[in-house]
């Protein structure tokens, strides 16, 4: 009966290996990066819209926009990316010369690592030897560094991702004030806007395993926040100048 429940209790819950993990993590990384653009372009063409009512001049503001945004975001992105990778060739190097050097003060310092996990001692030193056999660098990488040694983060495989990702977002405030009537466009675009920001949330949500009210409330509370203030500076702006 016990292992009935337990297998109820926890029938809903997510179990992942690492390469799901790591793809999830991907997938999150992208909802965000589109929830970017959507904030982003939509507060610039908003706020454009606000001074004027020039559609040439609203589809240039956003193209910019888009293009700017997404080369920002892959650009930082890559950095970043790279900064960690080059940290994470640097450990592995480190690594890699202390099992050369002094093998058995390893051995035992993975030993270690194991009890830390809460394995007897006993057994934590027949599991450090066994995996070092295995592959020593790999096991220190796992267990002291986090790292997977054959499956580093490619810079440019996170800037792709970036860039897209922000794009894509970035085209739903984009058709949003760009199509409808003068009249309708910034209604249009703001309740395009919110849905978009509101599927995000969703999404954000689920792939966290989070409730999804309060990531919708956040992306649609920033997302109004952020059109509501560019709207009426880009009227004051457009009072000014005009």
């Amino acid at each position: 009966m016990a292992n009935d429940e337990q297998t109820r209790t926890h029938a809903g819950e997510p179990h992942v290996g690492g390469d799901l993990a790591e793809r999830l993590n991907w997938l999150r990384a992208g909802v965000l990066g589109a929830n970017d653009g959507i904030v982003s372009v939509a507060g610039l063409v908003v706020g454009v819209a606000g001074a004027t009512t020039d559609r040439a001049v609203i589809l240039t503001a956003g193209i910019a926009g888009l293009v700017a945004g997404a080369l920002s975001m892959a650009g930082g992105e890559y950095v970043s990316v790279s900064t960690q990778r080059d940290t994470e060739q640097a450990a592995l190097r480190r690594e890699k010369r202390e099992l050369a050097t002094m093998p058995e003060e390893e051995l035992r310092e993975l030993a270690g690592l194991y009890e830390q996990k809460g394995l007897s001692p006993a057994l934590a030193a027949e599991v450090a030897e066994e995996l070092t056999r295995k592959d020593a660098l790999a096991a220190h990488a796992d267990a002291e560094l986090h790292v997977d040694p054959d499956n580093l983060t490619s810079p440019w495989q996170a800037a792709a991702a970036s860039l897209v990702a922000f794009g894509v977002g970035a085209l739903l405030p984009l058709f949003a004030i760009i199509l409808p009537p003068v009249s309708a466009r910034v209604w249009t675009c703001g309740a395009a806007v919110l849905v978009g920001l509101a599927l995000t949330g969703v999404i954000s949500a689920r792939l966290g395993g989070a409730r999804a009210l309060p990531a919708i409330l956040r992306n649609v509370g920033v997302g109004a926040l952020t059109m509501l203030v560019t709207y009426y500076v880009g009227t004051a702006f457009g009072a000014v100048t005009g």
